[in-house]
């Protein structure tokens, strides 16, 4: 049985057994083996995550460097990661404004959710501190020590890190070039076959994890916050099944429909572990293994677009604050709304791939506009289930834009057959 069915029917137990073994206050057998399992599994993708980067980045970029084109493959992908990203928070900036989720019967939906702040307090007792806040998302790509900055899961210092070696690696002369690219290819060769041997566990891990959030939330965790929940849930759909589809179509030529089935077991990685970066290494299975993209451009583009593409995020971020905003009876004009709007770009890119790390970018945003942190408390109940979601979004998204670079490289059997 293929991987993708059998991590599929682990998720589907797992929400069976999660609902028979519900336990709101934590302390049951069942979820202490649910989280045993689901902690082992994600402890083991996260071991693989330093030295995957690390050395993928370092192949890419020394591979690209041998052969040419390292400016252009970046700004290809820099450029396709911002444009994904500003569609996503559009998307969700439309989304939010049609169906107003913070506005119920016609009346802000505060007092119904237990938000206390006065809104004539709320810019006095936070304003002014976005701007501090984004531009440390900057300064954390030069990390003073980047053990320390490996060891607290700074993926984006270990990105320009990674970079910065690639490239200056080609720079070198005679047989030590020879040896460091001997070194860290095999170091690559090394981790992927770590990466196979750990998804044969995927299915049981899978299974932990989720059965973990079913045993611990219920099924019925987003009904007192449906109206924003489906509002996030319809733009994250929005994005996935007709903007990134619409982009492999019309800018890369590719079947949408074959890239999901190839990219399922990503996918489902990706919506149990809620963490793009523990998913990296599935995900660059999939692409290069899969869908035929080669090892140069797979090992460029998807660790840099684990850390710094992240449309479920942006979108999600967007809606969060103008839910929290309508909440409060607060109506946010456009020069609001594009703060909102830049704001969630930029505290995208610095987002780590981590479980609930876009919670901190939130935070910067409500402060950003003048809204308060309390709202952040508002949507804890639901943001477990939308993690997963986004993060879908956000590996199906590197995946795309791997696709489409590699056919606008012209590499040859690109999701062939």
């Amino acid at each position: 049985m293929k991987l993708h069915w059998q991590i599929l029917i682990a998720l589907l137990l797992a929400i069976v057994a999660g609902v028979l073994a519900f336990d709101p206050s934590k302390t049951s057998l069942a979820y202490r083996i649910f989280d045993f399992i689901g902690l082992a599994f994600l402890n083991a993708l996260k071991m693989l995550i330093v030295p995957l980067i690390m050395s993928s980045i370092i192949c890419g970029i020394a591979n690209i460097g041998e052969q040419g084109g390292v400016g252009r493959l970046g700004v290809k992908t820099v450029g396709y990661y911002m444009t994904t990203s500003l569609l996503s928070i559009l998307i969700g900036l439309l989304f939010v404004n049609i169906l107003s989720p913070g506005i119920i019967d016609g009346e802000p939906a505060r007092e119904r959710i237990g938000l206390s702040a006065e809104t004539d307090e709320i810019t006095e007792k936070i304003g002014g501190r976005g701007a501090g806040d984004i531009a440390g998302i900057f300064l954390r790509m030069l990390p003073p020590n980047i053990v320390m900055a490996a060891a607290e899961g700074q993926m984006l210092g270990l990105i320009f890190f990674g970079l910065l070696f690639g490239f200056l690696m080609t720079r070198i002369e005679g047989s030590k070039r020879e040896v460091l690219t001997l070194f860290w290819n095999g170091v690559l060769d090394v981790m992927m076959a770590m990466t196979n041997l750990i998804m044969k566990f995927a299915p049981i891990g899978v299974f932990g994890l989720v059965a973990k959030v079913v045993s611990s939330t219920g099924i019925g965790v987003f009904v007192p916050l449906a109206y924003f929940f489906f509002t996030v849930l319809g733009a994250l759909a929005a994005h996935f099944f007709i903007v990134l589809p619409g982009l492999l179509w019309f800018m890369g030529g590719i079947s949408p429909v074959r890239h999901y089935r190839i990219m399922l077991p990503a996918i489902l990685t990706a919506f149990s572990t809620s963490s793009s970066a523990a998913t990296l290494p599935i995900t660059m299975d999939c692409v290069e293994h899969q869908a035929g993209v080669s090892n140069r451009t797979t090992s460029f583009v998807l660790p840099l677009g684990a850390t710094v593409n992240m449309d479920g995020t942006a979108l999600y971020e967007c809606i969060a604050a103008m839910f929290i905003a309508q909440a409060y009876g607060l109506n946010l004009g456009l020069v609001e709304q594009f703060t909102v709007v830049l704001t969630a770009l930029l505290t995208s890119i610095g987002v780590a791939g981590i479980p609930a790390a876009s919670l901190v970018a939130i935070s910067i945003i409500l402060s950003a506009v003048g809204l308060p942190l309390e709202g952040i408390g508002l949507i804890l109940a639901v943001d477990r289930v939308l993690d997963m979601c986004r993060t879908v979004v956000n590996v199906f998204s590197d995946s795309c834009g791997a696709v489409i670079i590699a056919r606008s490289e012209g590499e040859k059997g690109v999701l062939a057959g």
